[in-house]
This record gives C-alpha cells, sequence and structure tokens, in this order.
C-alpha cells in the first residue's frame, strides 16, 4: 500500500491528504435539515448528515488528492450510526481511488492490539469466512505501551500489504509534556523515531517502509531531526492551516527525491467555506470551496518544496 500511496502522489502531484473530521458545526444548513427529516434530530439523522456531507467533499477533491484521513472520534460520539457513517465513509473513499488512513491511534498489548489491527486493517474468522471490518489502508498507531502494541500491527501489515503510522512528535501545544523530555540525554520523540526506523526494516515496500511516522507540522525542527532519524519512513505531517502549519515549515518533512511526507488539512479543508477566503462560496458550495482549498494548499506546498530545492 505504500507504493500506492506513492504512486498517487505522483499521478496528483500533491503530497495532501484531507481529513475527513466532521463536526456539526462544519455541515451546511441544508444538509442537516434534509437529514433531520429524514431521521429526525437523533443520532440517526447526525449520521446521515455527515454521510452526505463527506460524500459532497469527496467528489469535490478526488480527483486531486491520494488519499484521506477519517477520525474515527467524530464518528463515535455519534455512537453505532456514527461508526456506520465512518464506515460508509471508507468504503465510498476507497470506491473512489483514495487511499484511506483510518486516524484511530490504536495501541494496547496482547490479543487487544491483535484485534485491534485485525479489526481495522486485517481479515477476521468467521466460521469458515474470512471478512474485512473497517478496511483501512493504513492507521496511526499510540506507541506508548511499547513493542507489544506495535509488533501486532507490523505482522497484520505484511500479511496485508497495508500500513501504519506511528505517533511520533504530534502537532499539539502539550505534546512535549511528554514526548520532549530527555532520557539519557536526548528527548523521546527521537528514541521513539529510532524503534519506528527498526520496526520499518522489518516491513519494506519498494523505496519506503509500511511503518511511518507522525510527526506535527507545527515543529518543523524536529521534523528535520527526525527525517535523518527516519529516511525511508514516509511521515504523515498534521498541522497544516487551522494549526498553523504552513508550505514553508514543510520541507524538511520530505526526502531530496521529493517524496517522504505527506501533509493533512482537515477542517481547513473541510471547513473552508466558513473561512473568510472562501467565505464567497457560500454553504450551498461548500464542497467547491473545499476544492479551492486543496487547490491552494497544492500550490503552497509545490511553491516551497520547489524553493527549498533550488536551495539544496
Amino acid at each position: 500500500m505504500i507504493n500506492r500511496l506513492i504512486a498517487r502522489i505522483q499521478q496528483t502531484g500533491a503530497p495532501i491528504v484531507v481529513g475527513l473530521d466532521p463536526m456539526m458545526k462544519f455541515i451546511p444548513p441544508q444538509i442537516q435539515e434534509a437529514a433531520f427529516a429524514l431521521h429526525g434530530e437523533t443520532l440517526e439523522g447526525a449520521a446521515e448528515a455527515i454521510w452526505q456531507y463527506n460524500k459532497g467533499i469527496v467528489d469535490a477533491v478526488c480527483d486531486l488528492i491520494p488519499a484521506v484521513k477519517p477520525q474515527i472520534a467524530m464518528y463515535e460520539q455519534f455512537g453505532v450510526p456514527g461508526v456506520i457513517a465512518f464506515k460508509k465513509t471508507v468504503d465510498y473513499c476507497k470506491e473512489k481511488g483514495l487511499v484511506v488512513i483510518g486516524d484511530v491511534k490504536r495501541g494496547d498489548i496482547g490479543s487487544t492490539s491483535e484485534a485491534y489491527a485485525v479489526g481495522h486493517l486485517g481479515r477476521v474468522q468467521v466460521g469458515q469466512n474470512t471478512c474485512c471490518g473497517f478496511d483501512e489502508d493504513f492507521v496511526t498507531v499510540n506507541p506508548y505501551l511499547g513493542s507489544d502494541g506495535v509488533k501486532p500491527f507490523i505482522k497484520v501489515c505484511r500479511e496485508e500489504k497495508k500500513g501504519i503510522f506511528v505517533l511520533v512528535k504530534t502537532s499539539n501545544p502539550s505534546s512535549g509534556e511528554l514526548q520532549d523530555k530527555l532520557v539519557d540525554g536526548r528527548p523521546v520523540y527521537e528514541l521513539v523515531g529510532e524503534q519506528v526506523a527498526a520496526w520499518g526494516e522489518e516491513c519494506m515496500g519498494d523505496s519506503y517502509s509500511y511503518v511511518g511516522a507522525v510527526v506535527g507540522a507545527t515543529y518543523p525542527e524536529q521534523g528535520r531531526i527526525l527525517r535523518q532519524i527516519m529516511p525511508r519512513a514516509f511521515i504523515l505531517v498534521p498541522g497544516y492551516g487551522a494549526q498553523g502549519g504552513r508550505g514553508a515549515d514543510l520541507v524538511h518533512f520530505f526526502n531530496r527525491d521529493g517524496l517522504g511526507a505527506i501533509i493533512n488539512s482537515s477542517r481547513g479543508i473541510i471547513a473552508a467555506y466558513q473561512q473568510e477566503k472562501y467565505a464567497g462560496y457560500g454553504a450551498a458550495n461548500y464542497a467547491d470551496a473545499s476544492r479551492a482549498a486543496v487547490l491552494d494548499m497544492r500550490e503552497d506546498i509545490a511553491r516551497a518544496l520547489a524553493s527549498a530545492g533550488s536551495g539544496r
């Protein structure tokens, strides 16, 4: 799957992943009203609104981007109907040819971690049949329970040719409370990065590993260090746009081949119509605003990479 992700990035010229993180405040009134007319102001109504909202955005941007990243908590808050909307979104995105990164941040030990890995990336045995659960292409994994929590995912990645992105240096402001702590004179995030590189050697695609890393755009200097520590790991970079990251901050996340990173923007794209820059589209044309935001993001990143390349 890492080879397919790279091929899609090269085809689109856009190392971009759109975070499908729906919140009711983002969903235009006309979509909410139609969903509530069918199901009432219920969990089912909310899930229908989320599904229709996602579908509109995916239809508008699927030819521009290689991948999407639905954040499962935004669906789980609506209970079982929300989880059904998550699965419908995953399936629809795959029908559209998109790589799906499930932002699930799972991490446990033993049989629990195995069950998470099988449920999201693999196949579960049901009688004489094997069935896929959520069937994403990649998922995010929390490594802070150690190898016991990560290796079941790596096993499934080998079997299914799928991938994971391990949390290394996250974009949130308080990440340093733990991730920047020094151990033997080095920050924890560097030690985790070294472990990611080691895990990745067990699970290689053609040029990059199926084991990637999450490193926030809001920490460009740490990104530069981690790029060197993990030369063959793809880096998923959250924090662009709404959290303050911009194209000029991102160049150190990429290798000299122009690959090695994929940049996430969530509400900066899916709620673009609520921003002053794209307000002219209005709620009725929210998906067109999302498309315009993707085009602007692609240009920003391309300009930054071209400028960096000329100076390398």
